[in-house]
């Protein structure tokens, strides 16, 4: 039988690592095929020797992973490697081997006594699936794979309790958070006490080295244009320009504010441009409005294919194609050797997200040496404070760049009024008849 052979940097990972860690490596740095060599080294398996050894009573594995990875069978590659299979019949073990989603992950719960695979680490916040880890984790030894582990300390916060570190989030809130006292919801301020969160840190995750990588990046930010005049109204009279109205809140403020400037007509003549010399393109967006923007664009080009919320197509062929991926539903889970180019339409607020979709065509079997990256970025103060972020790892915080978001009512119904008729003076007491909330339908005086 043949060896199973793994690169020095992967075989130093799987000697670093232990149950409850964060195998960390960049997209496309080999993180399965190590996570699987650690699994096989605990029971007996070694690497590149002269012959296969074969493992002692292995127990069931569990890997969990994206949808789209288990439904791609990308998984099934790596194990059998490993003479190991999903399939029973083509396993060398007599262990149960489990592919499937996050979504599913709720079936495993009651499993104890195996070998648990969290692949994309999705574990963020204290909802379901972050419950069932728990319960999961308690029961059987388990390792996470991350290509960007945490935006924030609250990112790790599962991880940290499911190693020990804290009894529950509430311990964990109660050492190393204050929140804001002026926001309506539960808003960090500020993390407590960061270096022992670094330390915590330090012992769960365990960094692949990026030696014996062949591509080289290549990152190129195009400033492209915006209407300042509508970027003006939006700001200074906290207008929505698209629906007539006032803004109610800071989501909305940043959403109108992103939509004046990713509307310019000049990304569109900065993809053209690319396109000239990069004829195979990937296209990474966020909002459905760019969606529809980059489909007219497009409309007399035969090879555009969609991986958003509303379609699931496979990647282009050809000479020659687009492929417009949507970032929170295409940013992980699928890779492309077939290109070299990605064209970042927009900023996503996440540098975990945008790493990763960064590492979509990063592939240790890319044919390519030279990768692509090209940014398109106005110079408006939304785009530069998002990439201002993401050049420190963090994600950007729309309330922190907006301000406390005031609700003034007077001045709420003075631009409603404004809106309507600019030729007379607005006066509070005899324009406006009543009103609740300025959320509400306002009646003026005739």
């Amino acid at each position: 039988m043949a060896i199973v052979k793994l690169r020095d940097n992967q075989v130093d990972a799987v000697k670093r690592m232990h149950t409850g860690c964060i195998l960390w490596g960049g997209v496309g740095s080999g993180k399965s095929i190590t996570s699987l060599a650690y699994y096989y080294t605990q029971y007996g398996g070694q690497l590149n020797t002269t012959n296969y050894v074969r493992m002692i009573n292995p127990p069931d594995l569990y890997i969990i992973t994206t949808a789209h990875k288990r439904d791609l069978l990308e998984w099934e590659g790596e194990l059998a490697k490993f003479y190991l299979s999903t399939n029973i019949k083509t396993n060398l073990y007599s262990n149960k081997i489990v592919v499937d989603s996050w979504n599913n992950i709720k079936k495993y719960v009651d499993i104890k006594n195996a070998f648990f695979i969290f692949d994309e680490q999705r574990l963020v916040g204290y909802g379901t699936w972050v419950k069932t880890f728990f319960k999961i984790a308690a029961s059987n030894k388990w390792i996470l794979l991350s290509a960007t582990p945490g935006d924030s300390w609250s990112d790790y916060m599962p991880v940290f309790i499911a190693n020990g570190f804290f009894r529950n989030k509430t311990d964990f809130e109660r050492k190393h958070v204050v929140f804001n006292p002026f926001t309506k919801y539960k808003s960090v301020l500020r993390y407590t006490n960061e270096g022992s969160l670094i330390k915590m840190r330090n012992r769960v995750l365990v960094k692949m080295n990026e030696l014996g990588r062949n591509t080289i990046r290549h990152y190129e930010t195009l400033l492209v244009t915006y209407d300042k005049n509508k970027y003006d109204v939006v700001t200074n009279d906290r207008w929505n320009i698209y629906e007539k109205k006032p803004i109610e809140n800071v989501s909305e403020y940043c959403y109108i504010l992103h939509k004046v400037v990713n509307s310019d007509i000049s990304r569109c003549t900065a993809i053209v441009n690319i396109m000239e010399v990069h004829p195979k393109v990937i296209i990474f967006y966020n909002y459905d409005y760019e969606l529809e923007i980059l489909r007219n664009l497009f409309k007399n080009f035969s090879n555009v294919h969609e991986w958003n919320g509303h379609k699931h197509e496979e990647l282009p062929t050809g000479e020659s194609w687009v492929f417009l991926v949507q970032y929170t539903s295409g940013c992980e889970g699928w890779n492309c050797v077939t290109t070299d180019t990605i064209i970042f339409y927009s900023q996503n607020y996440s540098y975990k997200v945008m790493e990763q979709a960064a590492g979509r065509i990063d592939r240790l079997n890319t044919p390519y040496k030279d990768l692509y990256y090209f940014y398109l970025k106005s110079s408006a103060k939304i785009d530069r404070a998002i990439s201002v972020a993401l050049s420190k790892k963090k994600k950007f915080n729309e309330r922190g760049f907006s301000g406390v978001f005031k609700t003034d009512k007077p001045q709420q119904l003075k631009l409603f009024y404004l809106s309507n008729d600019k030729k007379r003076k607005f006066n509070p007491k005899k324009d406006c008849i009543e009103y609740s909330s300025y959320s509400n339908p306002i009646e003026f005086s005739q």
